[in-house]
């Protein structure tokens, strides 16, 4: 990888982006020794450009910053580095130095199935996710069935927010028939993305 360090007076930015949640977490600066670090320990190290020296992130506070992938920008004077963070990536405790939530944009769903897979293993009383997996399986796949048809229904008409909300019902329930069936929403996107490839 040629990097450009001369640009910059012997120092490039190094943007980190979370691996996972594609999440900007910081930014730093590295000098070939830096560099040269990172790669070598798979952890962040930047050049301090107050205190003159290298220091790998997560030294103090343990939360290391695990390389993935580095790369390199159009005019090879700027690094892009996917990590997996260890813990919150800012000294003030945030997730991130831009004071973000470091979670997906879409992660709502995956709680929300993390949250009816609780149901189902301590079926909690009093709750309507519960009583259907109380009720089983055939009536959890019929209960689908029905929204789907509601759905439909509501898609030949012009009124948006009963179709969306149709739409929630007939998710939701999806959701709660693959909990039933020991599947997440995962396999199905595996599935998704298989069929995308061919």
């Amino acid at each position: 990888m040629k990097i450009n360090f001369e640009r910059g007076g012997g120092l490039v930015p190094a943007i980190v982006q979370d691996a996972n949640t594609d999440k900007v977490l910081m930014l730093g600066y590295m000098n070939r020794e830096a560099f040269d670090q990172t790669v070598k320990t798979g952890r962040v190290t930047f050049f301090s450009r107050k205190r003159q020296k290298l220091w790998t992130k997560g030294e103090t506070s343990g939360n290391f910053l695990y390389v993935e992938a580095i790369k390199i920008d159009c005019d090879r004077d700027t690094l892009l580095i996917k990590a997996n963070p260890t813990g919150p990536v800012c000294h003030t405790g945030n997730d991130t130095c831009f004071a973000e939530t470091n979670r997906p944009k879409n992660q709502f769903i995956f709680d929300l199935e993390e949250i009816i897979q609780d149901r189902k293993k301590n079926l909690p009383s009093g709750s309507y996710t519960t009583r259907l997996f109380k009720k089983g399986l055939r009536k959890i796949a019929q209960k689908v069935g029905e929204e789907a048809t509601e759905l439909i229904i509501e898609a030949m008409d012009d009124k948006d927010d009963l179709f969306l909300e149709e739409a929630a019902d007939l998710m939701y329930h999806y959701l709660v028939l693959l909990a039933a069936k020991n599947k997440k929403l995962m396999d199905v996107i595996r599935v998704l993305e298989k069929r995308h490839k061919k």
